[in-house]
């Protein structure tokens, strides 16, 4: 069993930790594009061309599946990466958990990329998924790329402002970019709160994507199996390792001490 995973940069790590969890026994491809990257700036034409050339370097290592671990590129490139890997390679994208967040009302929070805050692609997702929940959209400028390349400060500056844009009742928040997984605990610890409520409720979707990727291949979670998942680790199409940034992660760090290394 093998399963790959792509992103422009680390954004992918959650995910794929997520999967290696679930399955010790999987084969990992990550491929990431940091001759491309960032990807939110660029046009769909030319965002949609780096995409599949991500992809294509996956597909050649012969995935059984394809995590999309990107907010931006499963919004803009997924009917192209199915329409050329399915249904030899089933695509799985990432959406943001709108609908787990909104179970039972309350206020909610979204966290997303400046371009996602206030899309018609997010502004519809809640419409459709909010079930009548009070949704608060935040945008957080800087904080991916801060997450990107391990800047500690950037982060804490980018998550103090996010913060503070957040209204302090809300009892959910949603992750709406995968990079903000990765510093989750310190978003937790930034956010307001209200005396007398219980702490704030993330959500992410790395959990989500791992397992429906799992169910496409017709395949359950064993979080048991024997550790014998190898890695791959694709940087704009070659061979490499996981970076410094990478590991300065708790997911990129898993992914290491739990995988040995696939042949080429």
């Amino acid at each position: 069993m093998k399963i790959a995973l792509m992103d422009s940069g680390i954004g992918l790590l959650p995910a794929a930790a997520a999967v290696r969890r679930m399955r010790p026994d999987a084969d990992l491809v990550l491929s990431s594009d940091p001759d491309g990257m960032p990807w939110g700036p660029r046009t769909v034409e030319d965002l949609t061309e780096r995409a599949l050339a991500v992809a294509r370097a996956a597909a050649a290592h012969g995935p059984d599946a394809l995590i999309v671990g990107c907010n931006t590129a499963s919004v803009h490139t997924l009917p192209a990466l199915r329409a050329e890997l399915e249904p030899r390679i089933p695509v799985i994208g990432t959406v943001p958990a709108i609908k787990p967040a909104a179970v039972g009302g309350g206020k909610v929070a979204i966290w997303a990329t400046p371009a996602t805050t206030g899309s018609p692609y997010q502004r519809g997702l809640i419409r459709d998924f909010a079930d009548g929940a009070e949704v608060t959209e935040v945008p957080c400028p800087g904080l991916a790329d801060a997450v990107e390349h391990d800047d500690a400060e950037a982060v804490r500056r980018a998550v103090a402002a996010a913060a503070a844009l957040t209204p302090p009742d809300v009892r959910a928040l949603v992750l709406g970019c995968t990079h903000y997984e990765l510093v989750a605990e310190q978003i937790r610890a930034a956010l307001p709160r209200t005396e007398g409520l219980p702490p704030v409720v993330l959500h992410g979707s790395a959990g989500a994507v791992a397992a429906q990727a799992l169910r496409r291949i017709g395949v359950e979670a064993n979080p048991a199996a024997a550790p014998t998942g190898g890695l791959t680790v694709l940087l704009s199409g070659r061979t490499g390792d996981l970076g410094p940034a990478a590991l300065s992660y708790a997911e990129g760090r898993v992914l290491r001490a739990a995988t040995v290394a696939l042949p080429g």
